[in-house]
């Protein structure tokens, strides 16, 4: 009974990943990097407002925006917004919008009832914008000169509503990157990259870090008022466009964006602890199906492959070979080393880990915690989108 169980489980976790693969390479051969797109030549350039939440990153927030402004765009605005920040992030944006006019600051001292902060003061930049596109973005993001250029053709030619663009996403120490190496592996499985350019898929996307999206999309998707208490309001922006009719895409962004995303395992874990157990519906029975099955088809057959013999050693091992490739891939378009293909392993149980904790902690401490304000989760569960 033990050795069929052993084959049937090896065939299973082979058949599951081998799918998996399919689909990966589908979507790495369908994904464009936006580094190989022409760039808009004009001779009409529509206003891009480019809008941006900011608090407490005194650290990063002037490089980020001067990266903004030296972008090669003749009709440009950038609308930062200040949220209600305690580090001088709001004089130094000051300080930079009175030497450059394109640069607006708009500063949030209240934060309205039923509002996360960044959202919020993402709803207020996109108002005070005039732009027929509305870049929404972080401010720590460093943009390539070139980057709107070829983001605005490659929305155009494709006639895009809504364009979003992965980050390369350097970060220090191996196991640091195997873990951001493996979750492109599942955020790509998670949103279906690989559809989310047909209409008639449900499959949708968006990244924190670049997504473009033409103001009537914006307008008529609700804009940021549908996602007031949702945390991962990036992902939700990209199925609310997908919603209402908006033609989407995803473009890589190696060589041409970047941010530096954590500086730690620690960091990554608390950075995903409002948002993992979010992107459930706050849904104890199907984050606990989504880790069980995690562990049973992506972590057991690299130890299947020492603890068993046979035809399941033969398929667990062609399994983590197929980990190991799709995992390469995902490190390759994110900038990182392809060689950490094989610690894919390691990526899958730290994830798994991310996604229980950030459940654990939600449900202990009644909601989460996020910008300096505590959001009830009772309160959070209202926002479905």
């Amino acid at each position: 009974m033990g050795d069929k169980i052993l084959l049937v489980w090896s065939s299973v976790a082979f058949v599951t990943f081998a799918a998996v693969a399919v689909l990966g390479y589908r979507a790495a051969r369908s994904l464009t990097a936006l580094v190989d797109v022409p760039p808009w030549r004009g001779p009409h350039f529509p206003k891009v407002s480019i809008v941006v939440a900011a608090r407490d990153e005194a650290k990063g927030v002037e490089q980020g925006a001067r990266s903004l402004l030296a972008l090669d765009w003749p009709d440009l605005e950038i609308v930062m917004v200040d949220d209600r920040s305690t580090d001088g992030t709001g004089e130094i944006l000051d300080r930079l919008a009175a030497k450059d006019r394109r640069l607006r600051v708009v500063h949030v001292t209240e934060l309205p009832q039923g509002w996360l902060g960044k959202n919020h003061a993402l709803q207020l930049g996109a108002d005070a914008a005039q732009g027929g596109w509305l870049l929404f973005t972080d401010g720590d993001v460093l943009f390539h000169p070139d980057t709107l250029r070829q983001a605005i053709a490659y929305a155009n030619t494709h006639q895009l509503d809504h364009l979003t663009v992965g980050p390369e996403a350097p970060v220090p120490g191996l196991l640091l990157q195997a873990a951001v190496a493996g979750f492109g592996v599942f955020f790509s499985l998670f949103t279906r990259a690989w559809k989310v350019r047909d209409p008639g898929s449900s499959a949708h996307i968006g990244v924190g870090a670049f997504n473009l999206v033409r103001r009537a999309a914006y307008l008529r998707a609700g804009g940021h008022t549908t996602l007031r208490l949702r945390p991962d309001d990036d992902l939700k922006l990209g199925k609310r466009l997908k919603q209402t009719g908006s033609a989407q895409d995803i473009a890589m962004g190696r060589g041409r964006l970047s941010v530096e995303w954590y500086g730690s395992l620690r960091e990554m874990a608390h950075g995903l602890e409002k948002n993992a157990f979010a992107s459930m519906e706050y849904s104890v029975p199907a984050t606990v199906a989504a880790v069980v099955v995690v562990l049973l088809l992506f972590m057991v057959p690299f130890f299947g492959m020492a603890l068993t013999d046979g035809l399941p050693r033969i398929l667990f091992g062609a399994t983590y070979v197929l980990q190991a490739l799709a995992t390469a891939e995902s490190a390759r378009r994110l900038g990182l080393d392809p060689w950490l293909g094989p610690m894919f392993p390691f990526s899958a149980g730290f994830l798994a880990y991310v996604v229980v904790r950030s459940m654990v902690v939600t449900l202990r401490t009644g909601g989460i915690r996020w910008r300096g304000t505590f959001y009830p989760l009772a309160e959070l569960k209202r926002n479905r989108v």
